[in-house]
């Protein structure tokens, strides 16, 4: 899994942190995927990409800006994970932050939506009616391939 997620970000995020990031991110959504709870999560994260998410998005708001760095933009996507209570929940936190929060919140909700049991179905019905037919064939052929588990609650 590690490897594939360094094989997808070595094309597109040409920094050894940028692929650091990828494979955290990855590491992330299979955990919750397979039931971790989220404080397994936080340390397996920590432990193998040194990460600090001990932090609160309370002490992180205030002094976010921009940060196009993986460094900058992982640990808050996580942390707006672990402190989330739902996958609405996770992404209106990672978006409170600001900053690239297009990119926060897809991170997040990577996580979220793996750990959750799935996007809500009316945010589900609503973004795949954006999608062109093609990318609403893709999106619906992989759901169905791997299908999530129960929530891990």
């Amino acid at each position: 899994m590690q490897a594939e997620a360094r094989r997808s970000a070595e094309v597109t995020h040409n920094h050894p942190e940028g692929v650091r990031g990828a494979e955290a991110t990855a590491v992330a959504v299979y955990l919750a995927r397979t039931g971790r709870h989220k404080d397994e999560i936080r340390e397996s994260i920590e432990a193998s990409f040194g990460y600090d998410l001990r932090r609160r998005l309370d002490d992180i708001r205030p002094s976010y800006k921009f940060d196009e760095s993986c460094q900058g933009t992982v640990p808050p996507a996580i942390i707006a994970f672990l402190e989330s209570q739902d996958y609405e929940d996770a992404i209106r936190k990672a978006i409170s932050l600001g900053g690239d929060a297009d990119t926060l919140a897809c991170i997040t909700g990577g996580i979220a939506e793996a750990f959750y049991g799935g996007v809500p179905a009316a945010i589900a019905e609503r973004a795949l009616g954006l999608l062109d037919e093609h990318l609403r064939k893709v999106t619906l052929a992989f759901c169905e391939r791997y299908p999530l588990r129960r929530p891990n609650l």
